[in-house]
């Protein structure tokens, strides 16, 4: 029986935490719990037989970390111990279902970081095999907190085993990952990636996570699955003890599973004990029917833009048709001006953008992907993939983070052939232009045909008519007067027979006649009447956006008039539109957008009437200030934090130097940072030295696993004011409790921050520390506390 065939009929009950049982085996600090695997299999194995006696229908591999980086040094291959772990999971199931359970790489994917989006799919492409080949039912990806990262991964497992896949997130207290992913954006980019049940697990425990299965009810169409862990860990005369009895968690996962949750586990903490309840508690109970309403949305990873009664405007000045300055910058490789105009139309009011970079003399595929890389670095917008290129779309989405648009597929058969499998695949949504093999349609009749036929060819490819944005195609009235009519009539009938979203380039429409504004915004007010949902458009054109602003109060969509009371009054105050694309951002701007390329020349410049200090305290320091309060307040997330942060350290180095030569330099402070004895997870730590670094401090970065002595003789023998300690398993919160405390035995008097899931403010203090730091701005807030007191 394959797994999927329960799907909807049981309440499917997976293991606990493995992580948890082979800890009180006396799993030795540091060690890596799959080399068990190999050296004593038989602790496996019995952890197995004692969630299947507790009722489990699933029992997951002892594969967590069983990745290529994790297994560097450990003297064995992915495939000898995914392939041990499958063979005990297997022998111990018997009749029960095995999942390969794959964990995330604990590096950070770039741009945050310097794992590529090929090398994650490869380390996950080698578990997948390796698990596939040794006779695994399903593969069950849990713990990401990076949305690009699990990409990665279900590309790995789809095209490269036949295997059901579940793939499951993990949240923060602010509900969302920690590269900033919400549940809604969650859902809407990997359901259509054709997975078969998406969830979430670990970070949060189960009553703080029904507020996050609630938003991902609302939207999944797939089966959901939850695995919270039992609580934040304490430790209780040397016993890590988890806070959430078994009653409270049965009581949370109960609302769950009434909010339609079909699969249910256990993550840290939880025991065979736990899955005896829940399979007592739900083995009689039927899934509640799905009912997420279908919804029509794109998203980046940190925003998704739904078309629903809203006008959604696609900006288009990033196409080189007609346009001089963007032929010369894709021509001479300057990405900036590609991001500046990116910039540009997300401030002006976009909320898609077009990407079009096709010229017959560059590499379109290269410069497609750059363009996205470094426009997705730069806004949080979608964006919509335009090229003619069949290559260059498949290119271009596999490696874009998130849930695009592909611009375009038409009635062509062979059109649709190349480019519904990129869309099933990849999940994105399409538009849809109504033309094919007769040409363009010369009448209403012969549009709305055609989007029949795309619609119903589409279906074959199990790509339902939500993810089908159809463009009724506007013509030039110059040379085809009566087919703006039918355009508009067309578009009329196909929005309310089929109930798919809409999509016309409305400037085009004045191709050939003076004063063509005026035709423009006539015609674009024409459309919205007649039914548009996303208007193709330069939104920096300001009559375009007053019409848009105006139509929504006439047609009740702007409620209240709220936006265009907004809108005008904010124009009145600082007009954002027709903006000379010639204007100079000041460094505090390139710091706050994160533009790394313009930060040198920029400070350079400004070091001709300032002096270094001044440049430093006057526009530095108050720019990190208002990027933080935008990270703190979730206007942005960690890798636009991060890129400010890489900004700033790009102009404090032209600092530094101007420093050196005058004679002077500049000293923030001196950190050691250190993951503590027996944790071997340091993508926290990596995050909290990227911006200390960069907000000019001095970081000694101990690494991982660090014992307590050499933290101890590290901050005696450099003078040491500050220390952070991270960790992230419960067992090693008692090596950051003896380090804290060795510090003290020491006579040191430096002041000490801890941080990692396992930790709260309350067990920080408990422990002996000074600060808690629930994140990396957390700890810059700290370093300068403490270092403004010492001078």
């Amino acid at each position: 029986m394959n797994i999927k065939d329960l799907l909807g009929k049981k309440i499917i009950i997976l293991d606990g935490a493995m992580g948890t049982m082979i800890q009180k085996r006396g799993l030795k600090l540091g060690e890596l719990p799959e080399l068990l695997n190999i050296t004593n299999p038989e602790i496996i194995e019995s952890i197995h037989k004692e969630y299947i006696q507790a009722g489990c229908d699933v029992v997951t591999t002892n594969t967590f970390g069983a990745n290529s980086l994790k297994l560097k040094e450990s003297g064995y291959s992915t495939e000898t111990l995914v392939s041990a772990a499958v063979k005990i999971a297997r022998k111990a199931a018997k009749n029960k279902f095995v999942a390969l359970d794959i964990g995330p790489s604990g590096k950070m994917m770039e741009p945050t970081g310097d794992l590529t989006f090929d090398a994650a799919y490869d380390l996950y492409q080698e578990q997948v095999i390796a698990g596939t080949k040794a006779g695994a039912d399903l593969i069950l990806f849990e713990t990401f907190s990076d949305i690009y990262e699990m990409k990665a991964a279900v590309l790995a497992a789809k095209e490269n085993s036949h295997l059901p896949v579940f793939c499951s997130i993990t949240f923060q207290e602010d509900e969302r990952t920690l590269m900033g992913t919400d549940p809604f954006s969650m859902v809407n980019i990997l359901q259509d990636m054709g997975i078969d049940a998406l969830g979430v697990n670990c970070s949060l425990g189960p009553h703080q996570m029904v507020s996050v299965v609630k938003q991902i009810m609302k939207y999944s169409r797939i089966p959901v699955l939850v695995q919270p862990n039992a609580g934040l860990p304490e430790v209780v005369e040397g016993e890590t003890v988890f806070q959430v009895d078994i009653d409270a968690y049965i009581e949370a996962i109960n609302e769950m599973v009434d909010e339609g949750v079909q699969i249910v586990g256990g993550c840290c903490g939880t025991t065979p004990e736990y899955i005896r309840r829940l399979k007592e508690t739900f083995k009689d109970k039927k899934p509640k029917v799905m009912n997420a309403k279908p919804f029509t949305a794109l998203s980046s990873p940190t925003n998704t833009v739904m078309l629903d009664e809203r006008i959604c405007i696609i900006g288009e000045r990033i196409n080189p048709t007609g346009k001089k300055q963007l032929k010369e910058a894709l021509r001479e490789d300057k990405i900036s001006f590609i991001v500046d105009e990116a910039i540009l139309q997300a401030d002006s009011g976009a909320h898609i953008l077009d990407i079009n970079v096709g010229l017959p003399e560059i590499d379109e595929k290269e410069m497609m992907c750059k363009a996205i890389r470094h426009i997705q670095q730069s806004i949080n917008l979608p964006l919509q993939i335009d090229s003619s290129d069949p290559e260059v779309i498949e290119q271009a989405v596999r490696y874009y983070n998130g849930k695009p648009i592909i611009n375009s597929v038409n009635g062509k058969k062979s059109v649709m052939d190349e480019i519904f499998p990129i869309v099933k695949k990849y999940g994105t949504c399409v538009v849809a232009l109504t033309l094919d093999e007769k040409g363009l349609p010369e009448s209403c009749e012969e549009r709305v045909d055609i989007a029949d036929k795309i619609i119903r060819y589409a279906q074959d490819f199990g790509i339902n008519k939500e993810r089908i944005i159809v463009d009724c195609l506007t013509l030039t009235v110059s040379a085809q007067q009566d087919a703006a009519y039918d355009t508009l009539r067309a578009m009329k009938i196909i929005k309310e027979r089929y109930g798919v979203k809409t999509t016309l380039g409305a400037s085009n429409i004045s191709f050939g006649l003076p004063e063509r504004k005026i035709l423009n915004r006539t015609f674009l007010a024409a459309a919205l009447t007649y039914g548009l949902d996303a208007p193709i458009t330069d939104p920096t054109e300001k009559e375009t956006m007053d019409v848009i602003k105006a139509f929504e109060v006439l047609s009740g969509k702007d409620r209240e008039a709220k936006d265009y009371i907004e809108y005008f009054s904010k124009e009145e105050s600082e007009p954002t539109h027709n903006i000379k694309k010639e204007t100079k951002e000041s460094l505090d701007q390139i710091i706050i957008k994160g533009l790394i390329d313009k930060s040198q020349p920029e400070t350079l410049e400004l070091l001709k009437t300032k002096a270094p200090l001044e440049i430093v305290n006057q526009v530095l320091l108050p720019a990190l200030e208002v990027v933080g309060h935008q990270y703190e307040t979730g206007e942005i997330f960690l890798p636009q934090l991060i890129k400010s942060a890489e900004t700033v350290k790009k102009a404090f180095e032209v600092i530094k130097e101007k420093l050196k030569e005058n004679g002077d330099s500049l000293y923030c402070g001196k950190i050691i940072l250190a993951t503590v004895k027996g944790d071997i997870h340091d993508i926290g730590k990596n995050i909290v030295k990227v911006l200390l670094e960069n907000y000019g401090y001095e970081i000694i970065d101990l690494g991982k696993d660090v014992s307590i002595e050499e933290v101890v003789n590290t901050a005696k023998n450099s003078a040491i004011e500050l220390v952070g300690l991270s960790a992230l398993m419960t067992t090693t919160v008692i090596s950051m409790e003896k380090t804290i405390q060795a510090l003290k035995d020491e006579g040191l008097t430096c002041k000490v921050m801890v941080g990692g899931a396992v930790l709260n403010p309350e067990y920080a203090t408990k422990i002996g520390a000074d600060y808690y730091c629930k994140d990396g701005m957390a700890a810059v807030r700290v370093a300068k506390e403490v270092f403004e007191k010492e001078r």
